[in-house]
């Protein structure tokens, strides 16, 4: 399916709560946005769980909207001028992303900050199982994805103008005080018991050993758009979670899809893998220390990294249901994720017990 095909499936009207001065956005479009011509029509994407994301169509081409929501923000979280920031850097390394067209930090034009970039033509498969394809070819669409984070955490981050990106060193540290502060500051969310354990028993376990490098932080199958009939990835999408870090931490968040259930984001998880013709994770996990060069990665190693990332991405749903209970989710599926975080915190666990 095309990502027109897509957008027109996935697009609605403008919903009340994110709506905007569209002709104030076309004023700024026309100052900013080179090439740009209206008029402008305005559609919103059923997606963008955190920030909403729009269609922009005009009479030559369309555009892609994303922006900081309206009303209270939890200090750090939406960070639009980051993800710009990092897909401007990106795109001259000749990594698969999309042009940024302009970045705004006026929060007068439509109400918070936004940056427009181009809607590049392809695929975007919602199921990791790749159902669109033939069986054959899934091989093929699997190590496009492989290669594309290993070619991501190949490149040096100086090189690109990003050595300032995040801080150096004690990713998993930062990342496990962070969330869980983010979780503990959310009361209107609640608390629940695994992540409490979770809580307590990460830090205290991080293996040994660090590296650096830059990390997308929500690499999957539906944030990737392929070339319309190759297995080949032409974009990587939503780098809102990018930093720098731990490449095996990045990596280890794109495997979790052998886990995960199907129904709360493209999972793997209850899939016959050689019916369908895809690789095992373990198959997966060496295949990716072959493209990066890297030695085998233990088993212990590799169950933190899990656990560290089901609390992670739980840590994200208790945000957007704290998000629901305020009021300002930026998704229609905002309360479906919600509803999902107990289930995430008890694979975490899971993990987490896999290394005792």
């Amino acid at each position: 399916m095309s990502v027109d095909a897509a957008a027109n499936a996935g697009t609605t009207a403008v919903r009340e709560a994110h709506r905007f001065d569209q002709a104030r956005l076309a004023r700024w479009m026309e100052e900013h946005v080179e090439g740009f011509r209206g008029p402008l029509t305005v559609e919103q994407f059923r997606g963008g769980q955190s920030n909403p994301t729009y269609k922009l169509v005009t009479p030559s081409r369309a555009y892609v909207l994303r922006r900081k929501p309206p009303g209270p923000l939890l200090k750090g979280a939406h960070a639009i001028e980051r993800e710009a920031h990092v897909l401007a850097a990106l795109a001259p390394a000749g990594f698969p992303v999309a042009h940024v067209f302009g970045l705004c930090t006026d929060d007068s034009v439509i109400g918070s900050r936004f940056f427009i970039m181009e809607m590049v033509e392809g695929r975007i498969f919602w199921d990791a199982t790749f159902p669109e394809v033939s069986k054959d070819e899934r091989t093929g669409y699997f190590d496009a994805m492989n290669r594309t984070i290993a070619a991501l955490h190949r490149i040096d981050p100086a090189a690109v103008g990003l050595e300032g990106y995040g801080r150096q060193g004690n990713y998993f540290e930062r990342q496990i005080g962070l969330w869980s502060k983010q979780y503990l500051e959310d009361s209107d969310a609640g608390r629940n018991p695994d992540m409490d354990r979770l809580i307590e028993w990460l830090p205290a376990n991080i293996p040994s050993g660090d590296e650096s490098r830059i990390v997308h932080g929500d690499f999957r199958c539906d944030n990737m758009i392929f070339h319309p009939s190759e297995p080949r990835v032409l974009a990587v999408l939503d780098w809102e979670l990018s930093t720098l870090g731990h490449p095996l931490a990045d990596f280890a968040y794109h495997a979790m899809m052998f886990r995960m259930p199907p129904d709360i984001v493209a999972g793997l998880g209850g899939a016959d893998l050689a019916a369908l013709h895809i690789p095992s994770e373990a198959e997966y996990l060496a295949t990716y220390c072959r493209h990066t060069d890297r030695p085998p990665v233990s088993q212990v190693t590799y169950d933190f990294c899990m656990a560290f990332n089901f609390f992670r991405i739980a840590a994200i749903f208790h945000g957007i249901k704290g998000r629901v209970v305020r009021g300002t989710a930026a998704s229609a599926h905002a309360r479906d994720r919600a509803a999902c975080f107990p289930r995430l915190a008890a694979l975490a666990c899971e993990r987490m017990e896999a290394c005792l």
